[in-house]
């Protein structure tokens, strides 16, 4: 099938399949006579397995280690497992962060719409960390 036909059949963009075959993510593929690129469905197997596991927010690099490991079944497994393991330890300091964020961001607003704010909360608090309640960046 044509690269816009597989654009189409896994629901990502062009640039973005010509950026993972240059990050050697879907192996390059043979051509028509008329020099169009040609994929098979091996291709968009790998490519929804690409875009899955992005939007479940993994790096190009544990990406690449996840297919490198569907190739070695022997051990594969534990190793996936790891990988994902790593990845949701990340995701959950984010959530984390992203509460604390949620719960100052909550603070300043609530400042402002009581009328208790003598004079901008936000911008005083954008101004001057101290003026925030609690960490919240990283």
């Amino acid at each position: 099938m044509p690269i816009g036909r597989l654009s189409k059949a896994a629901n990502v963009k062009v640039p973005t399949i010509r950026y993972y075959e240059q990050q050697d993510l879907i192996a390059a593929t043979c051509r028509s006579e008329g020099n169009q690129r040609l994929y098979s469905e091996k291709e968009l197997q790998r490519l929804r397995f690409i875009k899955h596991a992005r939007d479940l927010g993994f790096s190009l690099d544990d990406i690449r280690d996840l297919i490198l490991l569907e190739r070695q079944p022997e051990g594969a497994c534990k190793s996936a497992h790891l990988i994902a393991a790593r990845h949701l330890q990340s995701v959950c300091i984010r959530l984390a962060q992203l509460e604390r964020l949620k719960h100052e961001l909550e603070r300043m607003v609530s400042l402002t719409e009581s009328g208790e704010d003598q004079g901008c909360s936000v911008i005083e608090a954008l101004a001057d960390h101290m003026k925030c309640e609690d960490e919240h960046h990283d």
